[in-house]
């Protein structure tokens, strides 16, 4: 059953609204030389539409186009881009850019042009062009520009010949100038809304760090042990760098309190080593998701073929796993037992070191062993680095209550990400449910006084006509 339309609004194809469409000139570079006159431009790219709204150009790219192109292309206030070409598995094509005077300001000595991925469309001046622009927006986020698309996962392209027949719902002039008012309203509150919502995923960063930082200095058990915390760089330095330490801490010998022991990886050119593998592996692809965490499984297991072919070998449930280059300081605990790549350095604990509280440690440590790491462009700690590790270490009785306040401060964190993550899925699907409002005629009054849309499609089909080229007849 059809949609019914509002009164006194009518549904005509996007290609009946566009008085002018074209692509884009990605020109050519600064240096080049060419024969004929040109121009200095800027060139909007399909980089630029994510943050169009923040950048509004000023990151787009300074070429030089053939000033013949640019007598067609150069974009003016109202037109809109849609991008037709671009995209990947999780990103169709057909998103779209507004240009308005805030845009054209931006690099004002350079007319405005843009890339071949997107194409410019121009819509006639008796309609209201950001409502059109919306109704586009409401098309991609509804998912039906999907029928649209053609070509690979890795580069989408838009059937424009097709998606210019698509069908959009049009009011009369002044009511389409109210329903974009009331958008420009409601999306404005939006934007407020989430750049205060943005905030808290650092704020629960900076949370669970300076957590962190009190348990491994002493500040978190102060009133539990009866003596000050003290202040420190690192809770794990590369060799006797710190003497600063609470009543009753130590810095001792990490290879002292663990045993360390590397991993290796099974021949990935011997098929026989990982057919129907079954030994959970933990590799540099794991090991980022696991970060502070217990790790359960892998991505990758190589069978025990491959295990008993290689320097690999299974460590215990509750070895700590600490990468010591590419991904310096992730650090995660097997949740059973495991193999891992030559990337980490594992650390059994022995009786006097609780093996969450060395996880924390070394979460704490993050940053300085990134900086006290060799290498420039890959950071790496070697071995000789490795068992010069120094851990300032509590009593077992009070590293066993640091982790019990520490899961429980990171507990209420979670329980707010949690939160958070609830109400951002709500209002990144407000914009679409706003727009479906708006284009049933549900989001302002109408009014007689408006008249009816059907006098401006009339007067739409007589600029056509006037703007059509007259065929020459044969004498």
């Amino acid at each position: 059953m059809e949609n019914k339309l509002p009164k006194n609004w009518v549904e005509t194809e996007f290609k009946e609204l566009t008085a002018f469409v074209i692509g884009g000139d990605w020109g050519k570079d600064l240096e080049f030389e060419f024969d004929v006159d040109s121009e200095i431009v800027s060139c909007i790219r399909g980089s630029e539409i994510k943050n169009w709204e923040r950048d509004k150009g000023s990151t787009a790219s300074i070429r030089k186009i053939k000033s013949a192109s640019l007598e067609k292309r150069a974009l003016v206030e109202g037109d809109i881009l849609l991008e037709i070409s671009g995209g990947g598995p999780d990103q169709p094509v057909g998103r779209t850019i507004y240009i308005d005077e805030e845009a054209l300001d931006v690099n004002i000595d350079c007319k405005k042009v843009c890339t071949n991925f997107l194409r410019m469309v121009r819509l006639y001046d008796n309609l209201d062009k950001k409502f059109i622009k919306h109704y586009l927006d409401s098309f991609y986020l509804s998912g039906e520009i999907l029928k649209y698309q053609g070509g690979s996962n890795n580069l989408r392209n838009l059937k424009y010949k097709e998606f210019e027949t698509i069908k959009i719902p049009l009011p009369p002039l002044a009511e389409q100038q109210r329903i974009v008012t009331k958008l420009d309203e409601l999306f404005g509150h939006l934007d407020s809304l989430k750049t205060r919502l943005n905030h808290i995923p650092q704020i629960l960063k900076n949370f669970r760090q300076a957590v962190l930082t009190q348990a491994v200095t002493g500040k978190i058990t102060e009133e539990w042990r009866g003596s000050k915390s003290v202040k420190v760089v690192s809770p794990i330095t590369i060799g006797d760098e710190f003497q600063e330490k609470p009543k009753k801490w130590v810095w001792s010998n990490l290879i002292d309190l663990a045993k360390l022991e590397s991993g290796h990886t099974p021949r990935k050119s011997k098929e026989e080593y990982w057919i129907n593998g079954n030994v959970p592996w933990i590799s540099l692809q794991d090991i980022r998701a696991a970060h502070g965490t217990v790790i359960s499984d892998t991505k990758f297991k190589p069978n025990m073929v491959g295990i008993n072919n290689s320097s690999a070998r299974l460590l215990p449930k509750g070895t700590v796993c600490f990468s010591r280059d590419i991904s310096v300081g992730f650090t995660t605990i097997m949740g059973k037992e495991m193999a891992t790549t030559q990337h980490f350095a594992n650390w059994i604990c022995k009786e006097k070191l609780y093996n969450k509280y060395l996880l924390y440690a070394f979460i704490s440590a993050k940053d300085y062993l990134i900086a006290s790491g060799k290498g420039t462009t890959v950071k790496t700690i070697y071995m000789p680095a490795l068992k010069q590790f120094r851990l300032l270490l509590p009593p077992i009785e009070e590293q066993t209550e640091i982790v019990k306040r520490v899961e429980h401060l990171f507990a209420k964190a979670d329980a707010i990400e949690a939160q958070y993550q609830t109400l951002k899925t709500k209002i990144d699907s407000l914009p679409q449910a706003i727009l479906a409002k708006a284009f049933k005629g549900e989001l302002v009054e109408q009014l007689e006084s408006d008249g009816s849309a059907e006098v401006l499609l009339e007067e739409i089909q007589k600029l056509k006509a006037e703007l059509k080229p007259v065929k020459k007849t044969k004498k």
